[in-house]
Protein backbone atom coordinates (compact mmCIF):
# COMPACT_ATOMS: atom_id res chain seq x y z
CA UNK A 1 0.00 0.00 0.00
CA UNK A 2 1.06 3.42 -0.75
CA UNK A 3 2.10 5.70 2.47
CA UNK A 4 -0.42 8.05 1.66
CA UNK A 5 -2.78 5.65 1.96
CA UNK A 6 -1.57 5.39 5.57
CA UNK A 7 -3.58 8.53 6.58
CA UNK A 8 -7.29 7.49 5.12
CA UNK A 9 -10.15 7.96 7.08
CA UNK A 10 -12.20 4.87 8.21
CA UNK A 11 -15.87 4.66 8.79
CA UNK A 12 -16.50 7.96 7.24
CA UNK A 13 -19.88 8.63 6.13
CA UNK A 14 -18.54 11.64 3.49
CA UNK A 15 -15.76 11.81 1.03
CA UNK A 16 -12.64 10.57 1.66
CA UNK A 17 -9.55 12.11 0.51
CA UNK A 18 -5.69 11.48 0.95
CA UNK A 19 -2.69 13.10 -0.82
CA UNK A 20 -0.42 12.09 -2.92
CA UNK A 21 3.19 12.40 -4.58
CA UNK A 22 1.88 14.53 -7.63
CA UNK A 23 3.89 14.22 -10.62
CA UNK A 24 4.89 17.74 -11.97
CA UNK A 25 6.70 19.45 -14.96
CA UNK A 26 10.19 20.41 -13.96
CA UNK A 27 10.59 23.49 -14.97
CA UNK A 28 13.65 23.74 -16.62
CA UNK A 29 12.75 21.18 -18.85
CA UNK A 30 9.74 22.74 -20.42
CA UNK A 31 9.65 26.43 -22.64
CA UNK A 32 7.03 27.31 -20.49
CA UNK A 33 4.36 25.45 -18.26
CA UNK A 34 2.02 27.30 -20.07
CA UNK A 35 2.84 25.97 -23.16
CA UNK A 36 2.24 22.44 -21.70
CA UNK A 37 -0.69 22.80 -19.93
CA UNK A 38 -4.32 21.92 -21.93
CA UNK A 39 -8.03 22.35 -21.17
CA UNK A 40 -9.40 18.57 -20.47
CA UNK A 41 -9.43 16.22 -23.01
CA UNK A 42 -13.17 16.69 -23.95
CA UNK A 43 -12.95 20.59 -24.21
CA UNK A 44 -9.85 20.41 -26.67
CA UNK A 45 -11.76 20.76 -30.25
CA UNK A 46 -10.67 18.44 -32.75
CA UNK A 47 -8.30 18.57 -35.09
CA UNK A 48 -7.79 22.16 -34.95
CA UNK A 49 -7.02 22.60 -30.92
CA UNK A 50 -5.16 19.61 -30.65
CA UNK A 51 -2.54 20.67 -33.25
CA UNK A 52 -2.24 24.15 -31.67
CA UNK A 53 -1.40 22.50 -28.13
CA UNK A 54 0.71 19.71 -29.85
CA UNK A 55 2.94 22.82 -31.81
CA UNK A 56 2.75 24.32 -28.70
CA UNK A 57 5.23 22.58 -27.04
CA UNK A 58 6.99 19.09 -27.80
CA UNK A 59 5.74 18.05 -24.32
CA UNK A 60 2.35 19.45 -24.17
CA UNK A 61 0.26 17.00 -22.24
CA UNK A 62 -2.07 16.58 -24.93
CA UNK A 63 -0.04 13.93 -26.18
CA UNK A 64 -0.78 12.27 -23.09
CA UNK A 65 -4.64 12.63 -23.07
CA UNK A 66 -5.13 12.48 -26.65
CA UNK A 67 -2.62 10.34 -28.39
CA UNK A 68 -2.63 10.38 -32.25
CA UNK A 69 -3.32 6.71 -33.86
CA UNK A 70 -5.06 5.06 -35.36
CA UNK A 71 -5.94 1.80 -33.41
CA UNK A 72 -7.22 2.14 -29.74
CA UNK A 73 -4.37 0.06 -28.27
CA UNK A 74 -1.80 1.78 -30.38
CA UNK A 75 -3.05 5.25 -29.27
CA UNK A 76 -2.59 4.25 -25.52
CA UNK A 77 0.93 2.30 -25.93
CA UNK A 78 1.78 5.90 -27.19
CA UNK A 79 0.94 7.16 -24.23
CA UNK A 80 2.33 5.20 -21.85
CA UNK A 81 5.47 5.17 -24.00
CA UNK A 82 5.80 9.14 -23.77
CA UNK A 83 4.94 9.24 -20.12
CA UNK A 84 7.40 6.77 -19.28
CA UNK A 85 10.19 8.98 -21.29
CA UNK A 86 9.14 12.17 -20.21
CA UNK A 87 9.86 10.20 -16.44
CA UNK A 88 12.87 8.95 -17.44
CA UNK A 89 14.21 12.22 -19.15
CA UNK A 90 13.19 14.40 -16.01
CA UNK A 91 10.68 16.08 -18.14
CA UNK A 92 8.32 15.16 -15.29
CA UNK A 93 9.18 14.14 -11.97
CA UNK A 94 7.54 13.12 -8.55
CA UNK A 95 7.35 15.23 -5.60
CA UNK A 96 9.26 14.43 -2.64
CA UNK A 97 6.28 13.61 -0.37
CA UNK A 98 2.62 13.24 -0.51
CA UNK A 99 0.75 16.38 -0.54
CA UNK A 100 -2.48 17.79 -1.02
CA UNK A 101 -2.54 20.74 -3.43
CA UNK A 102 -4.06 24.02 -3.41
CA UNK A 103 -5.27 25.10 -6.98
CA UNK A 104 -6.10 28.68 -7.53
CA UNK A 105 -7.65 30.04 -10.84
CA UNK A 106 -7.97 33.84 -11.53
CA UNK A 107 -9.37 35.55 -14.02
CA UNK A 108 -10.50 39.47 -13.87
CA UNK A 109 -13.00 39.12 -10.78
CA UNK A 110 -13.92 35.29 -10.59
CA UNK A 111 -11.49 33.72 -7.90
CA UNK A 112 -12.01 29.86 -7.84
CA UNK A 113 -9.51 27.74 -4.73
CA UNK A 114 -10.04 24.12 -4.24
CA UNK A 115 -8.09 20.80 -2.78
CA UNK A 116 -6.76 18.15 -5.46
CA UNK A 117 -6.00 15.48 -3.85
CA UNK A 118 -7.17 11.31 -4.58
CA UNK A 119 -10.64 10.09 -3.37
CA UNK A 120 -11.36 6.98 -2.04
CA UNK A 121 -13.36 4.99 -4.29
CA UNK A 122 -15.44 2.64 -1.40
CA UNK A 123 -19.23 1.41 -2.45
CA UNK A 124 -19.78 4.08 -0.07
CA UNK A 125 -18.03 6.65 -2.18
CA UNK A 126 -20.77 6.14 -5.25
CA UNK A 127 -23.36 7.57 -2.65
CA UNK A 128 -21.37 10.48 -1.54
CA UNK A 129 -20.44 11.48 -5.03
CA UNK A 130 -23.28 12.58 -6.74
CA UNK A 131 -23.70 11.93 -10.55
CA UNK A 132 -25.94 14.30 -12.22
CA UNK A 133 -25.56 12.85 -16.42
CA UNK A 134 -25.68 9.79 -18.04
CA UNK A 135 -21.93 8.90 -20.03
CA UNK A 136 -21.40 7.31 -22.93
CA UNK A 137 -19.85 3.25 -22.93
CA UNK A 138 -17.45 3.81 -25.39
CA UNK A 139 -16.00 7.36 -24.23
CA UNK A 140 -15.47 5.13 -20.45
CA UNK A 141 -13.98 2.48 -22.86
CA UNK A 142 -11.91 4.86 -24.45
CA UNK A 143 -10.57 6.35 -21.22
CA UNK A 144 -10.28 3.26 -19.25
CA UNK A 145 -7.80 1.48 -21.96
CA UNK A 146 -5.52 5.25 -21.74
CA UNK A 147 -5.64 4.83 -18.05
CA UNK A 148 -5.54 1.41 -17.65
CA UNK A 149 -2.21 1.41 -20.14
CA UNK A 150 -0.89 4.38 -18.78
CA UNK A 151 -1.18 3.66 -14.79
CA UNK A 152 -2.01 7.13 -14.25
CA UNK A 153 -4.66 9.59 -13.35
CA UNK A 154 -3.83 12.45 -16.31
CA UNK A 155 -6.46 15.11 -15.34
CA UNK A 156 -8.39 15.54 -12.25
CA UNK A 157 -12.46 15.44 -12.42
CA UNK A 158 -14.18 18.61 -10.54
CA UNK A 159 -16.40 18.02 -7.93
CA UNK A 160 -18.37 20.44 -5.99
CA UNK A 161 -19.08 20.53 -2.01
CA UNK A 162 -21.04 23.04 -0.42
CA UNK A 163 -19.87 24.38 2.92
CA UNK A 164 -21.08 27.16 4.86
CA UNK A 165 -19.15 29.75 3.03
CA UNK A 166 -16.73 30.94 5.90
CA UNK A 167 -13.30 30.37 6.45
CA UNK A 168 -13.05 27.00 8.18
CA UNK A 169 -12.49 23.69 8.00
CA UNK A 170 -10.67 22.98 4.54
CA UNK A 171 -11.61 26.30 3.84
CA UNK A 172 -9.85 27.74 6.61
CA UNK A 173 -6.29 26.03 5.78
CA UNK A 174 -6.95 27.37 1.78
CA UNK A 175 -6.94 30.37 2.86
CA UNK A 176 -3.78 30.42 5.19
CA UNK A 177 -1.77 28.53 2.94
CA UNK A 178 -2.62 31.25 0.10
CA UNK A 179 -0.65 33.64 1.74
CA UNK A 180 2.67 31.59 0.88
CA UNK A 181 4.57 31.75 -2.28
CA UNK A 182 2.71 29.15 -4.72
CA UNK A 183 4.67 25.95 -5.89
CA UNK A 184 4.02 26.97 -9.77
CA UNK A 185 2.17 30.33 -11.08
CA UNK A 186 1.27 30.85 -14.41
CA UNK A 187 -1.21 31.99 -16.97
CA UNK A 188 -2.70 30.37 -20.19
CA UNK A 189 -3.65 32.05 -23.17
CA UNK A 190 -7.18 31.65 -22.40
CA UNK A 191 -6.09 34.73 -19.64
CA UNK A 192 -6.69 32.28 -16.30
CA UNK A 193 -3.88 32.73 -14.10
CA UNK A 194 -3.30 29.11 -11.86
CA UNK A 195 -1.25 28.76 -9.04
CA UNK A 196 -0.50 25.73 -6.88
CA UNK A 197 0.92 24.82 -3.03
CA UNK A 198 2.16 22.02 -1.97
CA UNK A 199 0.37 20.95 1.51
CA UNK A 200 2.54 18.60 3.07
CA UNK A 201 1.78 19.13 6.81
CA UNK A 202 0.00 16.50 8.65
CA UNK A 203 -2.26 18.49 11.13
CA UNK A 204 -3.08 20.71 7.68
CA UNK A 205 -3.89 17.53 6.25
CA UNK A 206 -6.27 16.02 8.60
CA UNK A 207 -7.88 19.66 8.75
CA UNK A 208 -8.54 18.98 5.21
CA UNK A 209 -9.85 15.20 5.37
CA UNK A 210 -11.77 16.39 9.03
CA UNK A 211 -13.77 18.95 6.95
CA UNK A 212 -14.39 17.13 3.93
CA UNK A 213 -16.13 13.57 6.22
CA UNK A 214 -18.89 14.80 6.36
CA UNK A 215 -19.91 15.68 2.43
CA UNK A 216 -20.93 15.02 -0.30
CA UNK A 217 -20.09 16.15 -4.03
CA UNK A 218 -21.68 16.46 -6.74
CA UNK A 219 -19.63 16.00 -10.48
CA UNK A 220 -19.39 19.21 -12.00
CA UNK A 221 -17.17 17.81 -14.81
CA UNK A 222 -15.66 14.55 -15.60
CA UNK A 223 -18.69 11.55 -15.39
CA UNK A 224 -16.59 9.53 -18.11
CA UNK A 225 -13.76 9.89 -15.64
CA UNK A 226 -15.63 9.02 -12.65
CA UNK A 227 -16.71 5.85 -14.61
CA UNK A 228 -13.88 4.81 -15.58
CA UNK A 229 -12.55 5.16 -12.23
CA UNK A 230 -14.68 2.63 -10.79
CA UNK A 231 -14.51 0.38 -13.75
CA UNK A 232 -10.88 0.20 -13.16
CA UNK A 233 -11.06 -0.18 -9.41
CA UNK A 234 -13.30 -3.34 -10.33
CA UNK A 235 -10.94 -4.76 -12.15
CA UNK A 236 -8.13 -4.49 -9.02
CA UNK A 237 -9.07 -5.97 -6.18
CA UNK A 238 -7.12 -7.22 -3.90
CA UNK A 239 -6.87 -7.15 0.39
CA UNK A 240 -6.17 -4.00 1.54
CA UNK A 241 -6.50 -0.88 -0.64
CA UNK A 242 -4.38 -0.15 -3.77
CA UNK A 243 -3.81 2.43 -5.54
CA UNK A 244 -6.47 1.62 -7.94
CA UNK A 245 -9.26 2.38 -5.23
CA UNK A 246 -8.54 5.87 -5.45
CA UNK A 247 -8.67 8.73 -8.42
CA UNK A 248 -7.64 12.37 -8.43
CA UNK A 249 -9.88 14.92 -8.03
CA UNK A 250 -10.54 19.04 -7.27
CA UNK A 251 -12.86 20.00 -4.89
CA UNK A 252 -14.48 23.03 -4.98
CA UNK A 253 -17.00 24.71 -2.04
CA UNK A 254 -19.07 26.33 -4.37
CA UNK A 255 -20.65 28.51 -1.22
CA UNK A 256 -17.43 30.29 -1.40
CA UNK A 257 -16.47 29.80 -4.96
CA UNK A 258 -19.25 29.29 -7.14
CA UNK A 259 -18.99 28.19 -10.34
CA UNK A 260 -20.16 29.13 -13.51
CA UNK A 261 -22.63 26.77 -15.55
CA UNK A 262 -22.37 26.74 -19.67
CA UNK A 263 -24.37 24.72 -21.83
CA UNK A 264 -22.56 22.22 -23.95
CA UNK A 265 -24.02 22.56 -27.70
CA UNK A 266 -24.17 19.57 -30.28
CA UNK A 267 -22.70 19.33 -33.78
CA UNK A 268 -25.08 17.48 -35.96
CA UNK A 269 -22.68 16.36 -38.58
CA UNK A 270 -25.09 14.77 -40.81
CA UNK A 271 -28.36 17.26 -41.12
CA UNK A 272 -28.41 19.84 -42.78
CA UNK A 273 -29.82 23.01 -41.81
CA UNK A 274 -32.83 23.30 -44.23
CA UNK A 275 -33.98 19.83 -43.33
CA UNK A 276 -33.83 20.48 -39.54
CA UNK A 277 -35.67 23.12 -39.73
CA UNK A 278 -37.98 21.74 -42.23
CA UNK A 279 -38.66 18.17 -39.82
CA UNK A 280 -39.14 20.78 -37.08
CA UNK A 281 -42.00 22.73 -37.97
CA UNK A 282 -44.91 21.03 -37.52
CA UNK A 283 -43.47 20.91 -33.88
CA UNK A 284 -42.01 23.65 -32.84
CA UNK A 285 -42.54 27.39 -33.45
CA UNK A 286 -39.42 28.05 -36.00
CA UNK A 287 -38.48 31.85 -36.39
CA UNK A 288 -35.08 33.65 -37.90
CA UNK A 289 -33.61 36.03 -35.42
CA UNK A 290 -31.37 38.24 -36.53
CA UNK A 291 -27.15 37.92 -35.78
CA UNK A 292 -24.28 38.28 -34.70
CA UNK A 293 -24.09 35.22 -32.36
CA UNK A 294 -24.00 37.48 -29.46
CA UNK A 295 -27.11 39.19 -30.28
CA UNK A 296 -28.72 35.65 -31.52
CA UNK A 297 -27.59 33.47 -27.79
CA UNK A 298 -29.24 36.98 -26.23
CA UNK A 299 -32.97 35.69 -28.21
CA UNK A 300 -31.88 32.40 -27.01
CA UNK A 301 -31.67 33.26 -23.08
CA UNK A 302 -35.34 35.49 -23.39
CA UNK A 303 -36.99 32.31 -25.55
CA UNK A 304 -35.72 30.09 -22.80
CA UNK A 305 -37.23 31.87 -19.64
CA UNK A 306 -40.36 30.98 -21.08
CA UNK A 307 -39.60 27.25 -21.83
CA UNK A 308 -37.94 25.19 -24.12
CA UNK A 309 -35.82 26.59 -26.52
CA UNK A 310 -32.85 26.54 -29.17
CA UNK A 311 -30.94 28.09 -31.39
CA UNK A 312 -29.61 26.34 -35.00
CA UNK A 313 -27.57 27.61 -37.09
CA UNK A 314 -25.30 25.75 -40.39
CA UNK A 315 -23.70 26.93 -43.71
CA UNK A 316 -25.42 30.57 -44.16
CA UNK A 317 -25.18 33.32 -41.65
CA UNK A 318 -28.17 33.05 -40.23
CA UNK A 319 -30.09 32.27 -36.83
CA UNK A 320 -33.54 29.84 -36.11
CA UNK A 321 -34.62 29.93 -33.03
CA UNK A 322 -36.87 26.94 -31.88
CA UNK A 323 -39.31 27.06 -29.10
CA UNK A 324 -42.99 26.58 -27.72
CA UNK A 325 -42.90 22.83 -28.52
CA UNK A 326 -46.15 21.20 -29.06
CA UNK A 327 -47.40 19.74 -25.77
CA UNK A 328 -48.80 16.15 -27.90
CA UNK A 329 -45.27 15.48 -29.00
CA UNK A 330 -43.73 16.07 -25.75
CA UNK A 331 -46.18 13.94 -23.93
CA UNK A 332 -45.14 11.02 -26.42
CA UNK A 333 -41.56 11.63 -26.29
CA UNK A 334 -40.87 11.90 -23.34
CA UNK A 335 -40.89 9.56 -20.27
CA UNK A 336 -43.88 10.12 -18.16
CA UNK A 337 -41.89 8.29 -15.04
CA UNK A 338 -39.06 11.31 -14.58
CA UNK A 339 -39.66 13.93 -12.39
CA UNK A 340 -41.47 16.90 -13.78
CA UNK A 341 -37.62 18.65 -13.57
CA UNK A 342 -35.98 16.45 -16.21
CA UNK A 343 -38.93 15.97 -18.03
CA UNK A 344 -38.89 19.97 -19.12
CA UNK A 345 -34.98 19.86 -19.39
CA UNK A 346 -34.05 21.37 -22.52
CA UNK A 347 -31.51 18.55 -23.20
CA UNK A 348 -34.66 16.30 -22.44
CA UNK A 349 -36.55 17.90 -25.25
CA UNK A 350 -33.14 17.12 -27.44
CA UNK A 351 -32.27 13.75 -26.89
CA UNK A 352 -35.81 12.34 -26.43
CA UNK A 353 -37.78 14.51 -28.85
CA UNK A 354 -35.54 16.24 -31.25
CA UNK A 355 -32.77 13.90 -31.85
CA UNK A 356 -35.12 10.39 -31.38
CA UNK A 357 -37.97 11.57 -33.20
CA UNK A 358 -37.88 14.30 -35.30
CA UNK A 359 -34.89 14.22 -36.66
CA UNK A 360 -34.09 10.26 -36.04
CA UNK A 361 -30.99 10.49 -35.16
CA UNK A 362 -29.13 8.34 -33.27
CA UNK A 363 -27.40 9.76 -29.96
CA UNK A 364 -24.55 7.24 -29.74
CA UNK A 365 -23.05 7.79 -33.09
CA UNK A 366 -20.08 10.21 -33.35
CA UNK A 367 -20.68 10.84 -36.94
CA UNK A 368 -24.18 11.86 -36.14
CA UNK A 369 -23.72 13.70 -32.90
CA UNK A 370 -20.39 16.17 -31.58
CA UNK A 371 -20.52 17.90 -28.25
CA UNK A 372 -18.74 21.01 -28.25
CA UNK A 373 -18.43 23.53 -25.50
CA UNK A 374 -17.28 26.52 -27.04
CA UNK A 375 -20.21 28.20 -28.76
CA UNK A 376 -18.38 30.07 -31.70
CA UNK A 377 -16.31 26.73 -32.42
CA UNK A 378 -19.66 24.51 -33.10
CA UNK A 379 -20.91 27.36 -35.27
CA UNK A 380 -18.04 27.42 -37.37
CA UNK A 381 -17.80 23.76 -38.05
CA UNK A 382 -21.31 23.66 -38.71
CA UNK A 383 -20.72 26.09 -41.12
CA UNK A 384 -17.25 24.47 -42.40
CA UNK A 385 -19.19 20.82 -42.53
CA UNK A 386 -22.16 21.35 -43.39
CA UNK A 387 -23.85 20.48 -40.34
CA UNK A 388 -26.49 21.78 -38.08
CA UNK A 389 -25.48 23.61 -35.21
CA UNK A 390 -27.73 23.29 -31.88
CA UNK A 391 -26.78 25.60 -29.35
CA UNK A 392 -28.55 25.36 -25.74
CA UNK A 393 -28.68 27.30 -23.07
CA UNK A 394 -27.12 26.76 -19.45
CA UNK A 395 -29.39 25.17 -16.48
CA UNK A 396 -29.42 26.73 -13.00
CA UNK A 397 -27.25 24.70 -10.58
CA UNK A 398 -29.66 24.25 -8.25
CA UNK A 399 -31.47 22.13 -10.88
CA UNK A 400 -28.78 20.06 -11.28
CA UNK A 401 -28.08 19.55 -7.91
CA UNK A 402 -31.12 18.90 -6.55
CA UNK A 403 -31.75 16.07 -9.57
CA UNK A 404 -28.31 14.22 -8.12
CA UNK A 405 -29.57 14.63 -4.98
CA UNK A 406 -32.52 12.28 -5.92
CA UNK A 407 -30.40 9.48 -8.20
CA UNK A 408 -31.90 11.04 -11.21
CA UNK A 409 -29.64 11.62 -14.00
CA UNK A 410 -29.69 14.10 -16.82
CA UNK A 411 -28.82 13.23 -20.08
CA UNK A 412 -25.44 13.27 -21.43
CA UNK A 413 -23.63 15.99 -21.70
CA UNK A 414 -26.42 18.35 -20.13
CA UNK A 415 -24.27 21.25 -18.69
CA UNK A 416 -20.18 22.63 -18.12
CA UNK A 417 -19.15 23.55 -15.31
CA UNK A 418 -16.43 25.95 -15.06
CA UNK A 419 -13.77 26.78 -15.13
CA UNK A 420 -12.43 23.93 -15.54
CA UNK A 421 -8.81 22.97 -14.15
CA UNK A 422 -6.21 23.15 -16.48
CA UNK A 423 -4.54 19.52 -17.47
CA UNK A 424 -0.85 19.19 -16.52
CA UNK A 425 -0.16 20.91 -13.61
CA UNK A 426 -0.08 18.17 -11.64
CA UNK A 427 -0.98 14.15 -12.81
CA UNK A 428 -0.90 11.23 -10.44
CA UNK A 429 0.70 7.80 -11.64
CA UNK A 430 -0.71 4.47 -9.69
CA UNK A 431 2.56 2.45 -9.77
CA UNK A 432 3.74 4.39 -6.79
CA UNK A 433 2.14 7.49 -4.84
Amino acid sequence: MNTAGRTAQSGSNGLDLIPFRGVRYVPEQVGSLAAVTSPPYDVVVRPDGLLHLENADPHNIVRLILPQAVEPRTRNELAAATLHRWLAEGVLAPDAEPAFYVYEQRKGDMLQRGIIGALHLSEASEGVVLPHEDVMPHVVEDRAGLMRTTAANLEPLLLTYRGNGNATGATAVIEHTVQRAPLLATTTEDGYSHRLWALTDPADQRRIQDGLATHQALIADGHHRWATYLRLRSEHTSPGRTPWDYGLVLLVDTARYPLQVRAIHRLLGRLPLDRALAAARPHFRVREVTGPLPHAMEALAQASSHGNAFLLTGTEDTYHLLDRPDPAILDRTIPADRPEAWRTLDATVLHSTLLGDVWGIPEDSPADVTYIHDTQATVDKARRDGGTAVLMHPVREEVVRELARQGVTMPRKSTSFGPKPATGLVLRTLTDD
